[in-house]
């Protein structure tokens, strides 16, 4: 590993067309765009930004039972979620590899391996080369949330090679777990990303911490949403106009060194910010304390971790079963 070479990443905190995943496609992709020609390696966007988060919940009676208007709009909810395998992720792949920089981006999946009818917020990984490298799903949708999301499993919880850095990167809330982030920091990481729905008070004492623990840069990227990001389009614009406040979040966007100093304090409003890591600066934290190596006691303390996809359905059949009759015992 070159620990010389300075490594630029960039933290796009852009709102969404809310709700709209064809029109916030096209702001995502603008985004990778103006990173790649700022010189970034690597591209950060917030939590659940495609199509956007369930803001709606909080505002208009979401937990009331049998509601019209939750199921509405959880139905409207649905058909502009992310569903890779069709396809909704390809213009961003496409602007992955044209720019030739990783993009780390929070989505909401409509998961067709558990049936294609509940939802996951699901962060996704794309390499320089436009491939889907990762689909983490949120192991534990925050309270209300729990109303929209399903939980996820351990299957995504990796970490991959990005320059001079080993990057590994948890949604929202997950960050507050010590078991996901020890998981992370055991596969070697030293650039963690953690990306968050938005405001600064999400990630103003958090994001020093995991970069002071972990001896790793810790990067924060949220999405602000404000009334005028909801489209004329939505079924319940003005419903939604009406209840949602008129910020519902602000950014807050941030960069922490391994000494759990700021390199970019919490950013507020819409842009793409860029930042350039020296990977040595990892090396000089080390020096007393390394959570997974010198410092740690394997023979005392460990985790386990199960990178299974969880589904209802284990299609398990004996190798009997698979022959003709003429041949089974």
């Amino acid at each position: 590993m070159k620990t010389t070479s300075h490594f630029r990443i960039a933290l796009a905190q852009i709102a969404p067309v809310w709700l709209d995943r064809a029109a916030t496609t096209d702001k995502i992709v603008a985004a990778i765009d103006d990173a790649a020609a700022q010189g970034a390696g690597l591209v950060a966007f917030g939590e659940a930004l495609l199509p956007g988060y369930p803001f709606w919940v909080e505002h208009t009676d979401g937990a009331r039972f049998e509601s019209a208007l939750q199921k509405a709009l959880y139905a409207h909810y649905c058909e502009q979620a992310v569903v890779p395998e069709r396809g909704d992720l390809d213009a961003i792949r496409d602007a992955a590899r044209r720019g030739g920089l990783w993009v780390v981006l929070g989505t909401i999946e409509r998961a067709l391996d558990r049936g294609g009818h509940s939802l996951y917020c699901s962060l996704v990984l794309i390499d320089s080369d436009g491939a889907l490298r990762n689909v983490h799903r949120k192991l534990m949708p925050t309270y209300e949330e729990r109303l929209v999301w399903a939980p996820g499993d351990g299957a995504g919880l990796r970490t991959f090679p990005v320059g001079p850095f080993n990057v590994g990167a948890l949604n929202c809330w997950e960050n507050w777990m010590p078991l996901p982030r020890a998981a992370l920091s055991a596969q070697g990481e030293d650039l963690h990303i953690a990306i968050w729905p938005g405001s600064r008070r999400n990630t103003e004492d958090i994001t020093r911490f995991i970069a002071r623990e972990g001896r790793s840069y810790a990067v924060s990227v949220g999405a602000p949403l404000r009334r005028e990001d909801i489209p004329d389009s939505h079924p319940h614009a003005a419903l939604l106009r009406e209840r949602l406040p008129e910020v519902c979040a602000d950014g807050g966007s941030a960069v922490a060194g391994p000494d759990g100093q700021w390199l970019l304090e919490p950013q507020t409003g819409e842009g793409v910010f860029c930042v350039d890591l020296d990977p040595a600066a990892v090396y000089r934290e080390r020096q007393n304390f390394d959570p997974v190596g010198h410092y740690s006691r394997p023979d005392v303390l460990s985790l386990r971790l199960d990178r299974r996809r969880r589904s209802v359905l284990e299609d398990v059949q004996s190798s009997s079963e698979n022959r003709p009759d003429s041949e089974r015992p």
